[in-house]
């Protein structure tokens, strides 16, 4: 196509799926010479920027992603997984080669065996793997620029009442019943925890700082005495840097086999290991710890990630106009005291909740 935008013309024309556009210059003659002279170009396999990238294959590219840029991070093995439905679907495809169309059809395919976060964050990877193609020159675009992600339900509540926890921890094997013991006294992720060095734990001042956060941002982790004591339980492991390894010192990639095992021995239904961070946080605000503090101890940016937790507190709302009426009520010399239970510690709570 020729169109033109002020005094100049540009041309648009189709390689393998993706639209190119460039500016000519002010005459109409010349663009439409250059627009033929790229068409044969494409059409005769000569077309420049196509042959600079046509023999990277996806799967080679993937494997040098993960080898690269994913191992280096707490995400590896996860991303070796997702990579694996990747290959499988993109094989033989040049990177140059896939479009919006072939990602579509991606969605189309896996969203039939799995849930829609699971394929979000299959497309989270190939977003992050064309992005790290261009930056090493082994790709012009990224053809995820066009491709919309599942809507996710994010509302889900799962959490463990308080009798429900010792039973857990009494069916999880050793090494898993001090990670559990680490989630539910301190709110950490997953990757988190089996990231965690010991560098980055602070027994004098009791407190974890986190450096790679799902926000971004490091963060520092009060520990009580639970999870203080497990802590120091926890064997260490003389050439790794890590808190949580086996025998050779590696760090644990996955626990869910055996961490699912502990919640069928437990007779719980429909739990997760990401469920333990709810229960961190919810048996705070049931305990009439205010929000504000809770989003602080999870790492929440803004409040809303922490709201969903709010009909747990007992008598949070009532709390908050006796506050305002306080303040506003000529009948009143001073507004009421706040309940103690706002003033308790993270450690007082948990101490009180969870058996190590």
């Amino acid at each position: 196509m020729i169109y033109k935008r002020g005094k100049i013309w540009y041309i648009g024309y189709s390689v393998n799926g993706r639209l190119m556009r460039e500016a000519v210059g002010e005459s109409r003659k010349f663009a439409e010479l250059v627009l033929g002279k790229k068409r044969a170009e494409v059409r005769e396999g000569r077309f420049l920027d196509v042959k600079k990238h046509a023999m990277i294959k996806f799967e080679d590219f993937a494997d040098e992603y993960l080898e690269t840029h994913s191992r280096l991070k707490k995400s590896y093995y996860t991303d070796c997984k997702i990579a694996g439905h990747l290959k499988k679907f993109f094989a033989g495809k040049y990177l140059h080669e896939i479009t919006p169309l072939d990602i579509e059809r991606f969605k189309s395919d896996r969203i039939k065996e799995v849930k829609p976060a699971t394929v979000n964050r299959a497309l989270a990877v190939l977003k992050s793997m064309f992005n790290k193609a261009i930056v090493w020159s082994k790709a012009d675009s990224n053809p995820f620029k066009a491709v919309k992600l599942f809507k996710e339900n994010n509302q889900r509540l799962r959490f463990l009442e308080r009798e429900e926890i010792p039973k857990l921890l009494n069916n999880c094997c050793p090494h898993l019943k001090s990670i559990v013991i680490l989630a539910l006294n301190t709110g950490m992720r997953k990757g988190e925890i089996l990231g965690l060095k010991w560098h980055d734990i602070d027994f004098k001042r009791d407190t974890i700082h986190l450096h790679d956060t799902k926000s971004g941002e490091g963060r520092d982790v009060p520990l009580n005495a639970a999870a203080k004591n497990t802590l120091i339980a926890v064997p260490k492991h003389p050439a790794s840097p890590y808190t949580f390894t086996d025998n050779n010192g590696d760090n644990y990639g996955d626990i869910k086999k055996s961490f699912l095992t502990a919640v069928k021995k437990s007779d719980i239904i429909n739990f997760h290991f990401h469920d333990l961070r709810h229960t961190f946080a919810s048996q705070l605000v049931m305990a009439g710890v205010d929000l504000n503090t809770v989003r602080e101890l999870l790492g929440h940016k803004s409040i809303e990630m922490t709201l969903r937790y709010s009909h747990l507190s007992p008598d949070h709302k009532k709390r908050a106009v006796d506050v305002l009426g306080g303040r506003i009520s000529t009948n009143i010399a001073q507004t009421p005291a706040v309940d103690d239970t706002e003033k308790m510690t993270v450690s007082q709570l948990f101490e009180n909740t969870i058996v190590t």
